[in-house]
């Protein structure tokens, strides 16, 4: 059974080594520094970014990163969740779900809203359990640095 918290302080080690392996996932690099930045923002209360955690067998098997952003479309809350990931020895027990209905849970309890999130085009196992839990939508992204 998966159980889903918000992150806490003694997360970080098991939150640090999944992070480190969903940027592998996605064939990126993160630095020591953006490791520690994004572990700040998450141990702050006041900043944008908010995290779950799953935990099965008191293990943090995956996480879900989000946050609340304005929509135009409304003139009221959104959501995006921005990262999540289950170590692949957890998939397919429910944890991703678990985590997408909590983070949709805590939106709907913080002003509603829609809740959106992307994922990589080729990721066929991600979109199985996404089409299951949401609609997918016909939008295309785009990216540019800056």
């Amino acid at each position: 059974m998966t159980e889903v918290r918000d992150i806490h302080e003694e997360d970080r080690d098991a939150w640090r080594r999944l992070f480190v392996d969903y940027g592998v996932f996605y064939e990126t690099h993160f630095t020591e520094a953006t490791l520690d930045g994004v572990w700040s923002w998450l141990m702050d209360a006041d900043a944008d970014v908010c995290a779950v955690v799953a935990v099965e067998n008191g293990d943090v098997v995956g996480f879900a990163l989000y946050r609340q952003v304005p929509d135009t479309f409304t003139a009221g809350p959104a959501w995006h969740l921005d990262d999540l990931y289950v170590q692949p020895e957890s998939r397919g027990s429910g944890a991703a779900t678990a985590l997408i209905d909590a983070v949709a849970e805590r939106a709907a309890s913080d002003g509603g809203g829609t809740l959106r999130w992307i994922t990589a085009a080729d990721n066929a196992t991600a979109q199985s359990v996404y089409d299951k839990t949401a609609t997918r939508m016909s939008w295309v992204t785009y990216e540019k640095q800056t």
